[in-house]
């Protein structure tokens, strides 16, 4: 039988501006169906989860401009679970809202955090260790990251260093480190001390509480000024009127990283966070080139390991390309090497400067 106490937050707030010019102001990658499944990829966050946790518990939070794609997409989740942010402040409030109301609800709630554009390709071994997370953060003080093995020296994903074994794969955190460079990246794969970040959290809602109390002072003390409305008609004027003034800032950088009792599961579930257009070309189906199409027609001569995202019918046609990608939205067409996708950010901020929004 699900525990009626076990809740999840879904994160859908980000714009997704790696993934630039597909995943747009408009419509970010969170709502894009990019595997081709019929099923977007908050759709799929929502369908591994509904095992695990009563489907009246799950939570969306994301921003007031998204509420018409989240009921469009799961419209099984009534109103008063979807979180509308009046404005984009990172993790670290949108987690001490979601706290917040859920202990109001709930007094002996935990809860699981998930960002809602990762992909999942074992959801058996998934369930299992989020069923053993749940265990842990009900049976201890803990604040609990789930951690994946490294298979490359990512620059893109933090990285946790791992510590004593409490329990048959869960350990103590012994450091966070953001984003490393590559010869960092280099350093930590060779040691085996080290897991990707993957963003995803389990605490008891009482126990994230009293972090952001100790750790985070300033966004918490926002949220204690609600107690008594949380949960009530009341609560979203509330929100409205002092969410945008909380700090903008990570959960990771806000708690975790100061909190003494934070832990890692060690976990392997085919877990990728699909942040980047490579991250999809590694998970799709290729051709004997290499090549990956999305819902696209190519004719490829001489040409591989690239990715093709076009979204109308022309044809396209190439001729001596490598390992690059090739993604058009329409008013868009994005052409840059695999290796300089880090620099899509950069790009996105440069059509901001010289065009406005038109193309964001």
């Amino acid at each position: 039988m699900v525990n009626q106490h076990r809740y999840c937050v879904i994160m859908c707030g980000g714009i997704g501006s790696r993934f630039w010019p597909y995943s747009r102001t408009d419509r970010p990658k969170q709502f894009i169906d990019f595997l081709g499944t019929g099923r977007s990829l908050l759709q799929m966050s929502y369908d591994r989860i509904t095992s695990i946790v009563p489907p009246q518990n799950i939570v969306v939070v994301t921003n007031a401009m998204y509420a018409p794609l989240v009921k469009e997409q799961l419209p099984e989740v009534c109103d008063h679970n979807i979180l509308l942010e009046p404005a984009r402040r990172n993790t670290a409030p949108c987690i001490a809202w979601a706290a917040h109301h859920i202990a109001a609800l709930d007094p002996e709630a935990s809860m699981i955090v998930t960002p809602s554009d990762h992909l999942i390709t074992r959801e058996r071994e998934f369930e299992a260790s989020i069923l053993k997370g749940f265990d842990f953060v009900e049976n201890n003080d803990a604040l609990l990251t789930l951690g994946i093995k490294p298979s490359r020296p990512e620059t893109g994903y933090g990285y946790i260093q791992i510590g004593r074994e409490v329990e048959p794969g869960i350990l103590k955190v012994k450091t966070f480190t953001e984003k490393p460079n590559r010869e960092l990246a280099e350093v930590f794969i060779e040691t085996g001390e080290f897991f990707w970040n993957s963003g995803i959290f389990l605490w008891k809602a009482s126990a994230i509480k009293q972090a952001l109390a100790e750790h985070a002072a300033d966004i918490n003390n926002i949220f204690e000024q609600g107690n008594g409305i949380f949960g009530t008609d009341a609560e979203t004027e509330f929100i409205n009127a002092n969410f945008p003034s909380c700090m903008g800032i990570s959960i990771d950088f806000a708690v975790m990283e100061k909190a003494a009792n934070v832990y890692v599961e060690c976990v392997d579930f085919g877990w990728n966070d699909l942040g980047t257009w490579s991250a999809l070309y590694d998970n799709s189906p290729r051709n004997k080139d290499g090549n990956v199409t999305q819902k696209c027609r190519v004719l490829a001569y001489n040409s591989h390991n690239n990715i093709f995202a076009v979204n109308s019918d022309k044809l396209v046609v190439v001729e001596g390309l490598q390992d690059y990608i090739i993604a058009d939205a329409g008013d868009v067409l994005l052409i840059c090497p695999k290796a300089e996708e880090q620099r899509i950010k950069l790009m996105v901020n440069d059509a901001k400067e010289k065009f406005g929004d038109t193309y964001l």
